[in-house]
């Protein structure tokens, strides 16, 4: 059986990182910018897309928002979580 001391942060950095440039890659393929996704996900501005895709101060997707981040991208939430896309 596995620990969860066998996860560490920058394990858990890289996966946020991993999942923010999957959104990003989505986003440019479907031709959107970060203020039209904002919009799409009634946001009031690209903040969170921002700084989701950045990893920016550890901003990142919670599972709502990937919910809604595949749903509008068309695509499976599992994506997001790809090694490469």
């Amino acid at each position: 059986m596995n620990n969860i001391e066998d996860i560490s942060d920058a394990h858990i950095d890289a996966l946020y990182r991993r999942i923010g440039i999957n959104v990003k890659k989505r986003r440019e393929l479907k031709g959107l910018t970060q203020l039209q996704l904002a919009l799409a996900m009634n946001l009031k501005s690209p903040g969170l897309i921002s700084q989701g895709e950045l990893y920016l101060k550890k901003q990142h997707f919670n599972i709502k928002h990937l919910y809604q981040l595949a749903h509008i991208l068309e695509c499976n939430i599992t994506d997001f979580f790809q090694e490469e896309l």
